[in-house]
């Protein structure tokens, strides 16, 4: 079933599922759900009422996750408009020509088309195959580092994701948001090393803040250049 509590000016939406367990859990989705599992003969009020004394803590975590939500502005893929590429600004050039083309070139990405309605479609194209090529190469030699904590990734896939820059599987599988082609590459690092750490901690608890410091001691840097950048 679902219902809310209020907590200050604060409406927690929650799940609650009753199951036969001894213990009342609380668990944020990375999509900022909240899921309660209660044993059978939990009284409603007590569910609320535990919801309450928990709610700083749920709503630390659903800003926590909420600073891995993708912010790329919406474009128009016209001419002078302004994309990011590892970082840095380029203008769209877009040039008219029988045999469609796209590159950087200087200050600019140019694209070579005959159809202006293939701009976006041409751009995304060039933006993801890049992706996967950038994010081979920098995710090689950190599943080397990680391989000290006997975990090594099943594969590394890129997927569009609304909220998302990565997740982990339970089976290992790394989950890439082609969008942080937009980022610096220490940003993409970052959110590699956040997924390598849910190798060894699936949940985001002391043990795994404490590994991601030891991996990147400046994470909370590119965590928030990314966060800013990508706004």
């Amino acid at each position: 079933m679902r219902s809310f509590i209020q907590f200050g000016s604060k409406k927690i939406d929650f799940r609650l599922e009753y199951s036969d367990r001894k213990t009342l859990g609380i668990t944020v989705t990375p999509e900022l759900d909240v899921l309660v599992k209660a044993p059978v003969d939990t009284p409603f009020d007590k569910v609320k009422e535990k919801l309450r004394k928990k709610a700083p803590w749920i709503i630390r975590q659903q800003n926590f996750f909420l600073s891995f939500h993708p912010k790329i502005p919406t474009r128009k893929f016209i001419g002078g408009e302004t994309h990011l590429y590892l970082g840095r600004q380029y203008r769209l050039k877009i040039i008219e020509g029988t045999i469609e083309s796209i590159k950087l070139k200087g200050q600019f990405i140019e694209v070579v088309t005959n159809n202006k309605s293939r701009v976006k479609q041409l751009v995304n194209d060039w933006y993801f195959s890049n992706a996967k090529k950038k994010f081979h190469i920098l995710a090689m030699p950190l599943i080397e580092k990680f391989k000290k904590y006997k975990v090594v990734p099943e594969s590394i896939v890129l997927r569009e994701m609304r909220t998302r820059w990565g997740s982990c599987t339970p089976k290992g599988k790394i989950i890439l948001n082609p969008i942080l082609i937009h980022a610096p590459k220490t940003c993409i690092e970052y959110v590699i090393i956040h997924e390598l750490c849910h190798l060894v901690y699936h949940d985001h608890t002391q043990k795994f803040l404490d590994l991601q410091t030891k991996e990147m001691p400046d994470w909370e840097k590119w965590k928030l250049k990314l966060e800013t950048l990508l706004a």
